[in-house]
């Protein structure tokens, strides 16, 4: 889940990294979603920060959290998590 503020917008240079992974290892294991924190209250603790947060979930528990835009660290986490 790409975490954002609405006064700066989803990660959009992610997108494609994401796309090219869900195509290598098939759609039926990676879903991608965004989830604006400021209308979410499960999300509070994500608001007021100036960087990306993606947040990893299995089983519908929370098992791993990158923050920023790092391609590499994202697509390291996104294999291991599979």
């Amino acid at each position: 889940v790409d975490a954002f503020q609405a006064w700066c917008g989803p990660c959009k240079t992610v997108v494609d990294l994401f796309r090219k992974i869900r195509n290598e290892v098939g759609s039926g294991l990676l879903h991608f979603a965004v989830a604006e924190v400021d209308s979410i209250d499960a999300l509070e603790k994500y608001r007021g920060k100036c960087e990306p947060v993606f947040l990893f979930y299995a089983g519908g528990e929370l098992v791993a959290v990158v923050r920023g835009a790092n391609a590499p660290l994202l697509q390291k986490t996104i294999l291991e998590q599979l």
